[in-house]
């Protein structure tokens, strides 16, 4: 009788011991199947968006313009910095191209210092222009040269004088146009670059320029950047491309001077927060871990009468 009672008792055992252990195996499957649909969810999720962004082949002329390529900046790239001597030489073809109609109204000389030039040549470069200052002593304005302390030139007086000579249209601030311009430094470089003639059934007014880069295809601004416009005095070849490259870099950095440094902090932050992160692990498996796992047994008052 005791043996067919042991038997019993361990048969239910068995059975319920089985029905545990199916049922968490089913669980662990589900929670596999789960967590795989999930994770190839994310990747073609993923690859979808980085395919519709990287897609070139979008166009809207009517409203958008023609969408730039990606060109290979070296301060675009992850870890990547600015080209300091392209900065250089972008500001030679801002100072002799686009310094005759756009205003950079939120850089100064002295920003320029040690990215660029020297403050020599920097002190040497603002004193070539004049600066309306005062009132002296006799309450008058005078006329002064520059200083490192001064922003960059403006071409005209004020808005309806810029107006007045480019035919009614306003030439907009340099100082953030790379981040002012969705598409930023590809679609800069790729409307200095896209000037030509209107393809055929396209009418452009008078005083108005073809670019397809546009949007709508006409601009008032006329082509700047040819081959030769400027000779670099490090004697970097002077094509199209290349002055186009470096006046975009400059603008680039114009508009993100910390571009550089926040990258270094970027860095520093993530090895920081990758040390706390291992240390933090090392705790929870070393010191925690034994807090966590350990037991304590409470003895009430009646076990102890029990067991006087």
């Amino acid at each position: 009788m005791f043996s067919r009672n042991a038997f019993n008792t361990f048969k239910q055992a068995s059975q319920n011991a089985s029905k545990r252990f199916s049922t968490q195996a089913g669980s662990a499957k589900t929670y596999n199947t789960l967590m795989g649909v999930s994770v190839a969810t994310a990747v073609g999720s993923g690859a979808s968006l980085y395919y519709l962004n990287k897609n070139s082949a979008y166009a809207n002329m009517e409203a958008d313009g023609l969408h730039p390529a990606d060109h290979p900046f070296p301060q675009k790239k992850l870890l990547g910095t600015f080209d300091h001597a392209s900065i250089r030489r972008g500001f030679q073809v801002f100072k002799e191209v686009c310094a005759a109609c756009h205003s950079m109204d939120l850089v100064y000389w002295r920003n320029l210092v040690d990215v660029a030039y020297t403050e020599e040549e920097v002190r040497e470069m603002a004193s070539e222009y004049q600066y309306t200052d005062g009132p002296d002593d006799t309450g008058d304005m005078f006329e002064r040269p520059g200083k490192l302390t001064d922003p960059m030139p403006r071409p005209y007086a004020n808005e309806e004088a810029a107006r007045a000579a480019n035919a009614g249209a306003l030439p907009p601030d340099l100082s953030l146009i790379t981040k002012a311009r969705h598409g930023g430094v590809d679609y800069i470089y790729s409307l200095l670059t896209g000037y030509c003639e209107p393809p055929a059934g396209v009418e452009v007014r008078e005083g108005l320029n073809y670019n397809p880069y546009f949007p709508g295809g006409a601009i008032a601004m006329a082509q700047n950047i040819f081959d030769g416009v400027v000779e670099f005095e490090d004697g970097t070849p002077n094509t199209a491309s290349q002055i186009a490259k470096d006046v975009v870099t400059f603008l680039n950095w114009a508009a993100e001077p910390e571009l550089d440094e926040r990258k270094k902090i970027g860095v520093k932050a993530l090895l920081l927060f990758s040390s706390l992160t291992a240390i933090a692990l090392w705790i929870k498996r070393n010191r925690w871990h034994t807090m966590k796992a350990r037991k304590i047994v409470f003895n009430s008052p009646k076990n102890w009468q029990k067991k006087n």
